[in-house]
């Protein structure tokens, strides 16, 4: 993990006028991309695995002390598989695919974070003693265990719970290497979607996350009704092997999919996501009760708006971060905040190559901006944001396109585009599933400021692009971004720094600066 060494100090701690005036948490407690999310509790530390799929590094691990303010603290892999797909080689990818839902687990002095990609066709388990320093190690077997629970009992025997509406318990090897010849192989839920008070839906039954408390067995499902909502449902049993009875627990704004933590002062909470338009999938916390032996989610019945917890501090620079790409001599690290689209060639970026400055060399020849390689990623994140970036395009060749973009299928990005001996500043917009050049102009300056500017507020998702030749007075820049969480990528807008060629490798951009804010410049 040498690459992604968190880098300390890149910026304070900057928190929304909303959070600052109310001294409880509220909810969403993330209002960022971070799906699938898996929790467990070590002492008064929680830690926290989530999704990016394609992404590398992947499996983000953060850690809270107080289940609000969280911050990026490693990741289970540098590279998930180096193959076609992940290496974005021979026109091939894996958008919404690369690794999924994971489960994090601590046990006997060792943390476990296991998930399965379809990508490798294998089920993952990483496991370290150090979880903030590593290093993780790795085993690997087939099949690849969908949206699975790892569960190390009582008796020292360890099982995962996997699948979608039939649910299957299997017992793993002592070493963990694969599943456990004539060991435990049932299934225990043979449709999640039913329970005694929902005979008759339909959708999902998925996202298994297993617990224990009060000597019985919990499992926590995601389903979705037909004409209805994501929906919580929870089965119980005295025994792994069932019976296991279920009810549904929660059906309230489509926040589902999660599982049960407790905290050290005796309360529990649910931690769970809800699908919200272009920004992503964001946590929320519901509270908990316990009545007949059954957790109860929320306050009767509902997710409500605030929590007794401390109030956020906001995002940046626990989830998200600027760079001014400072190092240290010989320091090439990136901060944690960062992931690249899909696995880099790390012949072609640095940060020491030209001190203050993030390096973006062409490699290769690609076809169009979802095909490029090293391109370098973080979160947006609500209800408003801003990046910003600068870069010196002095050593662009014909062909080459380099900028500032807002990544998923329909994206939206400015950049600077080199034909022959000439610049030009151009912004293309996917809003339609297809790129459309929305604008172009005369560019006779070799360094420019880029801007984007995205508002989720109440899911308007739209963004804004602008440029600068000064860095202080913005134009703004094509047309509006129209952004739509779409399936194919699975996954919430990034902002993306990018430079690629159309037809020569080798030229180079310097990025001066990335900073991001949780502001915007104007109001619509």
């Amino acid at each position: 993990m040498k690459k992604y060494l968190f880098v300390i100090g890149l910026m304070v701690c900057v928190s929304s006028n909303a959070v600052a005036q109310t001294k409880q948490a509220i909810n969403p407690v993330i209002h960022a991309d971070v799906p699938d999310l898996s929790m467990i509790r070590v002492g008064k530390n929680y830690y926290m695995s989530s999704t990016t799929m394609h992404m590398s590094p992947g499996v983000p691990i953060m850690k809270s002390t107080d289940l609000v303010n969280w911050k990026l603290i490693g990741y289970a892999y540098d590279t998930l598989v180096s193959n076609d797909e992940m290496n974005l080689v021979n026109g091939k990818s894996t958008y919404g695919r690369g690794s999924w839902a994971s489960s994090i687990r601590y046990y006997k002095g060792t943390y476990y974070v296991s998930t399965f990609a379809a990508t490798s066709g294998k089920t993952h388990i990483y496991s370290t003693k150090n979880i903030e320093k590593g290093p993780w190690k790795e085993i690997t077997f087939r099949p690849d265990l969908h949206d699975h629970s790892l569960y190390f009992d009582d008796d020292g025997k360890v099982y995962m719970i996997y699948g979608n509406r039939k649910l299957t318990l299997v017992e793993l090897k002592d070493d963990l290497s694969g599943i456990k010849e004539n060991g435990i192989k049932q299934v225990i839920i043979e449709d999640a979607t039913q329970s005694s008070q929902s005979i008759g839906q339909s959708g999902l039954g998925e996202g298994s996350q297993l617990f224990k408390a009060n000597g019985m067995y919990y499992l926590f499902n995601i389903t979705w009704p037909r004409a209805g909502m994501r929906t919580v449902v929870i089965h119980r049993a005295k025994q792994l092997t069932g019976p296991w009875e279920g009810r549904i627990a929660l059906q309230d704004l489509g926040v589902a999919q999660g599982g049960l933590i407790d905290m050290p002062d005796g309360r529990w909470f649910s931690y769970l996501f809800r699908d919200y338009g272009a920004v992503g999938r964001i946590p929320y916390l519901v509270p908990v009760k316990w009545e007949d032996g059954w957790p109860v989610l929320g306050e009767n019945g509902k997710v409500p708006a605030k929590l007794n917890l401390p109030a956020s501090k906001g995002l940046i620079p626990g989830i998200v971060v600027s760079d001014e790409f400072n190092r240290k001599k010989g320091e090439a690290v990136l901060p944690l905040a960062w992931q690249w689209n899909h696995n880099p060639d790390n012949r072609f970026w640095s940060v020491t190559a030209r001190k203050g400055f993030l390096r973006l060399t062409t490699g290769r020849v690609d076809t169009s901006f979802l095909s490029a390689r090293n391109s370098l990623t973080q979160r947006t994140i609500g209800p408003v944001c801003t990046g910003v970036t600068a870069l010196d395009v002095s050593n662009m060749k014909d062909g080459d396109i380099a900028g500032l973009a807002l990544l998923q299928k329909n994206y939206g990005l400015i950049a600077v585009l080199v034909t022959g001996a000439t610049k030009e500043l151009v912004m293309i917009n996917a809003s339609t599933g297809q790129p459309e050049e929305a604008k172009r102009i005369p560019l006779a300056q070799s360094t420019v400021y880029l801007k984007a500017e995205c508002n989720f507020t109440d899911r308007k998702d739209v963004a804004d692009f602008f440029y600068s030749v000064d860095g202080t007075n913005w134009t703004p820049f094509g047309t509006q971004l129209k952004m739509r969480y779409t399936l194919p990528h699975f996954m919430g807008y990034r902002f993306t720094l990018f430079n690629y060629a159309t037809k020569e490798a080798g030229g180079f951009v310097d990025f001066d600066y990335f900073r991001i804010s949780d502001k915007v410049s104007k109001k619509d």
